[in-house]
C-alpha cells in the first residue's frame, strides 16, 4: 500500500494534523509519513503529549514507527490490525489526555472486542478541550451516531502539576451512522461551574458573581477539589438545547484577576448565543472526523477555524469522501454549513 506524505506545517500546522494522520491510518490500514510537524508552534517537533499518541496508536494496532522521539519533525507509521485491550497511558506531564483519548477512541470504535483506556495528565488544559466537553457536549452526538462509549474524570489535573486521569470505556461499533445537525432546537438550561483546588474560595464566588451577572445564570456551582489536585482553576459554562449541548472554559492564572476570566468567558459565551450555527468551533472540530467515518452528515457552526479546514484536508487523503463548506450568509447569519458526501 502505498504511503500518504503529509507536510506538518501546512494549514493551522499543529498537533491535530498528526493526530488525524494517526487516527485514520490505525482505521484504514494507510501508512504515512509525517515531515515539519508542528512547525508552527513556538516548540515544533513531537511533545511529551504528541508522544504518548504515537504510542498510544501503535501499541493498539501493532505498528511500525520511525522517529517517535522528543523533538522529532519527522515520523512514519506503519498499522497492523486494530487489538482490543485494557491501554494505560501516563503523558509524565500536564499534557491533554483529552487529544489523546481522541485520537485513539475511534480506532477502538472499530476493534473486535471491548477495550478501556485509562490516560493520565492534563484534564483542563489551555488550547485542548476539557474533559467535562467530552462528557457534556462531543459524548451525546456520538452516541446518537451509533457510538458506545463511556467517559470518566476520575481525577482533575491542572498545568503545571497535571496528575488528572480520565477512563474511556469502548465496545465495538458494526458502522457510525451519519448526523444530521442543523439546528440547537429549544434552549433546555445552563449551568456555570467553578472549579478550585488549593484556591481561595473567594476567587470562586468572584467569577461566578460576574458569570451571573453578565449572561443572567441561576444555578451556579463551585467544585471544590482537594489541594493535592492543584493549584488549578477552571470556570465553565455549559448550555444546553434540545439537539445539541456546548461547554466552554477559562482557566484561571496567577496574575490574572477573577473578574477577568469571568469576563473573557462571558463574551465567548454571549457570542455563541446571539449566533444561529448548531455548533461552535471547538465542537466543530471535533465532529468532523466522525462525520467522515460515516461517510455523510451535515452540521452549522458559528466559526469557521483553521483547525477544520486543515482536518479536511487531512482527512481527504485517507477517506473517499468529499467535504463541502457553505457560508449560510443571509439564510443564517453569522453561520456555516459543513456537509461530507
Amino acid at each position: 500500500m502505498n504511503m500518504i506524505e503529509l507536510d506538518g506545517s501546512q494549514g493551522e500546522g499543529g498537533g491535530q494534523i498528526l493526530r488525524t494522520a494517526l487516527t485514520l491510518s490505525m482505521i484504514t490500514g494507510t501508512p504515512f509519513r509525517i515531515e515539519r510537524i508542528r512547525a508552527k508552534r513556538s516548540k515544533p517537533g513531537l511533545l511529551r503529549q504528541h508522544l504518548t499518541a504515537v504510542k498510544a496508536a501503535a501499541e493498539i494496532c501493532g505498528a511500525q514507527v520511525e522517529g517517535a522521539e522528543a523533538g522529532s519533525l519527522t515520523l512514519s507509521f506503519t498499522p497492523g490490525a486494530i487489538r482490543s485491550g485494557d491501554y494505560r497511558y501516563a503523558i509524565g506531564t500536564a499534557g491533554s489526555c483529552t487529544l489523546v483519548l481522541q485520537t485513539v477512541l475511534p480506532a477502538l470504535w472499530f476493534a473486535d472486542a471491548p477495550s478501556t483506556v485509562h490516560v493520565s495528565g492534563g484534564t483542563h488544559n489551555p488550547a485542548a478541550p476539557p474533559a467535562d466537553f467530552l462528557i457534556t457536549a462531543w459524548l451525546p452526538l456520538l452516541r446518537r451516531m451509533g457510538v458506545q462509549m463511556d467517559l470518566d474524570l476520575l481525577r482533575h489535573g491542572f498545568y503545571p502539576a497535571g496528575g488528572g486521569e480520565v477512563r474511556a470505556r469502548v465496545q465495538p461499533v458494526a458502522a457510525l451512522l451519519p448526523l444530521t445537525l442543523d439546528a440547537r432546537g429549544e434552549f433546555v438550561s445552563a449551568q456555570a461551574t467553578a472549579i478550585i483546588a488549593g484556591v481561595p474560595g473567594e476567587v470562586a464566588k468572584r467569577e461566578l458573581d460576574v458569570l451571573q451577572q453578565e449572561l443572567g445564570l441561576a444555578d451556579l456551582q463551585v467544585r471544590g477539589l482537594p489541594g493535592n489536585q492543584g493549584p488549578g482553576n477552571a470556570l465553565l459554562v455549559a448550555l444546553h438545547y434540545a439537539a445539541v449541548s456546548e461547554v466552554f472554559m477559562a482557566l484561571g492564572e496567577k496574575g490574572l484577576p477573577a473578574v477577568r476570566v469571568a469576563e473573557g468567558l462571558a463574551r465567548e459565551v454571549t457570542a455563541y448565543r446571539d449566533a444561529s450555527g448548531a455548533v461552535a468551533e471547538h465542537l466543530a472540530d471535533q465532529l468532523l472526523l466522525p462525520m467522515a467515518l460515516a461517510g455523510a452528515g451535515s452540521f452549522t457552526t458559528t466559526a469557521l477555524s483553521s483547525h477544520l479546514k486543515t482536518n479536511a484536508e487531512v482527512i481527504a487523503k485517507f477517506l473517499a469522501v468529499e467535504i463541502h463548506v457553505h457560508d449560510c450568509g443571509q439564510e443564517r447569519d453569522g453561520a456555516w454549513r459543513v456537509a461530507v458526501l
